[in-house]
């Protein structure tokens, strides 16, 4: 990373940062281009500093022949957006918070699901929410086992102007 200085290292940090996040990017490859997808998500993270991104889909799709095909995968999400402007010295920025990583996709087996489910919702609705178990058959539910990830931050007292 070139701006060392905004570089988030700790791993509870980037989870706090992904906690705050309302869409995942995962990115396959298509025939050597990536193929980007906005997806909702939940995450489950274990005790050995590793996270798994729980995603949910259509039973088909594009998505899966490409994870069937190549199942390795790239991932970014980001929050805390503002515009950030010195009209005194011209300038303007970006604030944000942002996760980046890399791993492998796997499908969720049948018996598994549910417990994946619980999970993606959990991330949205801060608890137990009964979503409709009849929508179940029509959900394929798939995760990244992430390898390796960093995270960046840059609020206005890292802007210099």
């Amino acid at each position: 990373m070139r701006r060392t200085d905004r570089e988030v290292k700790e791993f509870h940090e980037m989870v706090a940062i992904m906690e705050k996040c309302d869409v995942c990017r995962i990115a396959l490859n298509d025939n050597g281009f990536p193929y980007i997808l906005p997806l909702n998500f939940g995450m489950k993270v274990m005790d050995d500093e590793k996270v798994e991104l729980y995603f949910h889909g259509a039973t088909e799709g594009t998505k899966y022949s490409l994870m069937n095909a190549d199942n390795r995968a790239s991932f970014e999400m980001d929050c805390g957006h503002e515009l950030v402007t010195e009209k005194e010295s011209g300038n303007c920025a970006m604030e944000y918070e942002s996760v980046i990583g890399r791993g492998y996709m796997e499908m969720v087996k049948e018996e598994e699901k549910y417990e994946a489910l619980c999970i993606l919702m959990e991330h949205y609705h801060q608890g137990d929410f009964p979503f409709n178990r009849a929508v179940m058959p029509q959900t394929k539910v798939f995760k990244l086992v992430v390898e390796s990830m960093t995270g960046k931050i840059r609020t206005k007292k890292k802007i210099k102007g």
